[in-house]
């Protein structure tokens, strides 16, 4: 089974073996982004509003989190009970999906307008920043623990400022300190988080 979300309001469940979509969902928003939660083949999570739903009943989602004043670019789970979603209100924040309450809000980053990323390992949580930085924060703490700047060596300070380049993508690799990392130049880094 796959899930997928849509400009048209859409969350859609298919089965490999069909054509068509085998259940529906309709949103009264453009889907930004949709998880399973990697503990239960009935359970997801959905955003640009966050409705955590149960496939067996898709009447009403088991839970609305609400907290975020903007739109939720990203959602992606920690673990079978801690959700992380991304907002361009230039918060992150960790959720419970078992208990149905907010956790921690995350600040530090600048996001806005654009969609910057969002990667989750067990411990850390990492995102892009509009000032094309990482930023990566530790779910038990809610400022960042550590930042990487992209920088360019062909320009100088004053022409990076002028220029407003944003990380656009990251992604850790399974059970290991690396990250890949991209920003809105075409620039991609490997960076590894050191104890």
């Amino acid at each position: 089974m796959l899930v997928s979300g849509s400009d048209d309001c859409k969350v859609k469940v298919w089965c490999t073996n069909q054509e068509a979509s085998v259940l529906n969902i309709d949103m009264k928003a453009n889907i930004c982004c949709v998880k399973y939660n990697p503990g239960s083949s009935n359970h997801i999570a959905v955003c640009s509003h966050i409705h955590y739903y149960d496939l067996r009943n898709v009447s009403h989602p088991l839970y609305v989190f609400s907290g975020h004043r903007k739109a939720v670019s990203y959602v992606k789970f920690l673990s079978n009970s801690e959700l992380a979603s991304a907002s361009t209100d230039s918060t992150l924040r960790l959720w419970d999906v078992k208990e149905n309450l907010p956790v921690r809000t995350f600040r530090g980053h600048t996001n806005e307008k654009n969609f910057v990323g969002l990667s989750v390992s067990s411990e850390y949580i990492a995102c892009g920043s509009e000032t094309n930085e990482v930023v990566v924060y530790h779910k038990e703490i809610s400022k960042p623990v550590t930042r990487h700047r992209f920088g360019s060596p062909e320009m100088d300070e004053a022409d990076e400022d002028a220029v407003s380049y944003f990380i656009s993508a990251v992604c850790w690799k399974s059970d290991s300190p690396t990250m890949l990392t991209a920003n809105s130049q075409g620039t991609i880094k490997v960076l590894v988080l050191a104890a």
